[in-house]
């Protein structure tokens, strides 16, 4: 890299069916890429190579894909030459099950262009999308697709991301006709209007004066735009207000880019990515308003032996660090690490040191990847995004550092699942593929948990939803050779406790020799809202002991006692949420204690205290939004009912009716089926995880007698 400066490193995200890869597909055509466009419908796109992706029409797994763009396409416009420009770019699913890839896409990206349809507007999917990118302080461009569609209205989507997504949406253009005569758009900062030529597939465009019509609402909306940046440079607000002619189109392009990168502000812009219009403005805002990596500036990160927050520049020179955030098996090449290098410069045959499991790994090779293909490199400095082949052992989330400078990065927040389901092989002899297709595919998909049922002996599956389940047992039919039964759907149930009590166990054990003692004092429920609330997890553990009642070197072991038997809870041996201990009190033996006696009496105490702290059975509650023509709304409404849904909210979008809904996930399999049959086919729903919730007490006795058998709820 020659320049850091000219570095995008951005992501694209959105709803199911927004156009992401339709986009993508786009962008890589016009910066030269390919030289077909592959549609999505026809199972050709570049970066939906799966089988599954191509068989579906849906992404499922990300795709990074690098390329160059000349800016500003037009040489000598804003008085600058072409310029080429670097962009590592990210096409991430849209469907809930797959939330994790737009998850770890998030951490690494300095930018996002969010995606929106110009006929559905805010989606249940774009709200997790937004929620993720400011939980990573992203900036992002937002992009109003499909505006040639029945419909489309590019200020209505604008209203709903300021109204629904909390967010200051300020548009840069304005659409030149709409659904069917949708051709250009007016650019509000040079006040043009821009018309693309279909004969080049959108490559080429004229621009032209703004429409006669339009030159009310064209002032209108550029006035709101220089308002709306004008808190950031008070030279343009003086100038607004004394002659709005003065302002240059550079100052308010420099405004725009530093209120984006601060996420004060958030660009719109329209197009039509499948009819070939917008995508390359899209493009040049990119380059204009979105940061490099000298903007975004040091990653923080902690020193491991110190615990002091250290920082790296994006600078080559500085010592090495980067994050691992995402894992791949290739058939040909094995298993692939994508990271994001941060600092430093790193050349192939090299070592790293991985700060999880504290040893070197060699990166015999490193490679550039564009979607399922690679192309080997030299070497990666800071800012840039590759792929790591001959490693021993790095996972998701890893940091990847300099020997001599360690560092810890923050990693990345990995939803629970909410459903399962048991597996086993069809045949003896695959039971070995079975395990070694499992441990592959939990290592790429952080959000895949596999346990053994201990009373049946079974595999048992834990994901997403029922999509991302099919998928991973379709990859172990396909890429792993293995056949497997399946048992139906299950859901991920969890415990808690309602009460908070004070308990005492004593261990004592003596069977000759040295025995085992040890005597914990504890508080014993559910954790404070102010715990949950900092986001630091789902166990709050607080050591009171004072005058050495209980010696500190024992104090860990206590701790891991009880965050182990979190595993299985008492009620139906489903893992516990939100607990908190506090220990008090307590006494010791010179000789019979150690570390694994209060480790024992930790679990002893956990099952005697959680059946006196009121357990309670939690059920996973999902968000459920459904789209429905007038007519089916009753008999809709009516099935929510009957699935013990809680409405929301209903809603007009486009001449149809939105339902929003809490419906819990037990109640919701096989829901898309019976709502085709409902509505005759003609409404659609998504569905993704809302929160934990206590089940009642009618479905609690029911779970936990089949899961038991007799044990009934008190």
């Amino acid at each position: 890299m020659a320049d850091l400066r000219l570095q995008r490193n951005f992501g694209i995200a959105a709803h199911i069916d927004a156009g992401k890869t339709t986009t993508t597909e786009r962008i890589l055509r016009y910066t030269g890429m390919i030289h077909k466009i592959g549609e999505v419908h026809e199972g050709a796109a570049t970066t939906d190579w799966m089988e599954q992706e191509k068989e579906r029409g849906i992404t499922i797994t990300s795709a990074a894909v690098s390329c160059q763009w000349k800016f500003p396409t037009i040489k000598g416009k804003d008085g600058a030459d072409t310029k080429n420009y670097y962009f590592n770019i990210i096409d991430t699913p849209g469907h809930v099950d797959f939330t994790v890839e737009v998850e770890r896409s998030m951490r690494v990206l300095d930018g996002l262009i969010a995606l929106f349809s110009a006929v559905d507007g805010v989606e249940p999917q774009s709200e997790t999308v937004w929620r993720q990118a400011n939980r990573y302080k992203v900036p992002r461009i937002g992009f109003v697709n499909k505006m040639d569609r029945a419909g489309a209205d590019f200020l209505m989507v604008v209203k709903q991301v300021r109204e629904m997504l909390g967010a200051k949406a300020v548009p840069l253009q304005l659409p030149i006709g709409a659904e069917e005569d949708f051709i250009g758009v007016v650019d509000l900062i040079t006040m043009k209007g821009v018309i693309w030529d279909m004969a080049t597939e959108g490559m080429t465009f004229d621009e032209i004066p703004v429409p006669a019509d339009m030159q009310e609402d064209a002032e209108y909306w550029r006035g709101q735009l220089i308002e709306a940046v004008a808190e950031y440079d008070d030279k343009l607000m003086e100038k607004f207000f004394d002659d709005p002619n003065t302002i240059t189109q550079d100052e308010v392009h420099e405004a725009v880019r530093k209120a984006t990168i601060d996420l004060s502000i958030v660009p719109m812009m329209c197009g039509s990515s499948f009819k070939n219009k917008g995508v390359q403005t899209a493009l040049d805002a990119v380059c204009r308003y979105l940061p490099s990596p000298v903007d975004v500036g040091a990653v923080v990160g902690l020193d491991p032996d110190t615990g002091e927050e250290v920082s790296r520049k994006p600078d080559p020179k500085e010592p090495f660090a980067a994050l691992a955030f995402k894992i791949m098996t290739d058939p040909f090449v094995g298993r692939l690490a994508f990271f994001r290098c941060y600092s430093g410069h790193l050349d192939a045959g090299s070592y790293v040191k991985n700060m999880r499991s504290g040893k070197n790994e060699r990166i015999s090779r490193i490679l550039k990847m564009f979607a399922n293909k690679q192309n080997p490199i030299d070497f990666i400095e800071a800012g840039d995004i590759g792929a790591a082949v001959g490693f021993k052992e790095i996972k998701t989330g890893d940091t990847l550092c300099d020997e001599d400078h360690p560092i810890v990065l923050e990693n990345m927040f990995i939803p629970e699942p909410v459903i399962a389901v048991a597996i086993e092989p069809k045949a003896q002899a695959d039971v070995d593929k079975m395990g070694t297709a499992i441990s592959k595919l939990v290592e790429e998909d952080p959000t895949l948990r596999v346990n053994t049922d201990e009373e049946t002996g079974q595999t048992i599956l834990r994901g997403m939803g029922e999509l991302h389940l099919e998928i991973i047992v379709d990859r172990m039919r396909r890429e792993f050779k293995v056949e497997v039964n399946q048992g139906a759907p299950m859901v991920a149930y969890k415990e808690a406790f309602q009460a908070t009590i004070t308990h005492r166990e004593i261990l004592k054990k003596q069977t000759g020799g040295r025995g085992k003692f040890a005597d914990i004092v504890f508080e014993f429920g559910p954790a404070d809202e102010e715990f949950l609330k900092e986001g630091k997890g789902h166990y709050q553990f607080i050591n009171d002991i004072f005058g050495g009642s209980i010696p500190r070197e024992f104090i860990p072991a206590i701790q891991k006692g009880f965050e182990t038997s979190m595993g299985t809870g008492v009620l139906a041996g489903y893992p516990v949420e939100n607990m908190k201990v506090r220990v008090f009190d307590g006494s010791f033996h010179q000789v019979d204690s150690d570390s694994m006696s209060f480790e024992l009496c930790a679990k002893g105490g956990f099952r005697e205290a959680a059946r006196k702290a009121k357990p309670v059975l939690l059920e996973p509650i999902m968000k459920v939004e459904v789209i429905t023509p007038d007519l089916y709304m009753g008999d809709v409404t009516g099935d929510l009912n009957r699935r013990r849904g809680m409405l929301e909210g209903m809603d007009s979008r486009a001449g149809a009716q939105v339902i929003k809904a809490k419906v819990p996930l037990s109640e919701m399999f096989g829901y898309v089926t019976q709502l085709r049959s409902l509505s005759s086919g003609r409404a659609t729903s998504t569905m993704e995880f809302s929160h934990y919730s206590p089940a009642p007490s009618g479905i609690a006795e029911e779970v936990i007698t089949k899961v038991k058998g007799k044990v009934k709820v008190d």
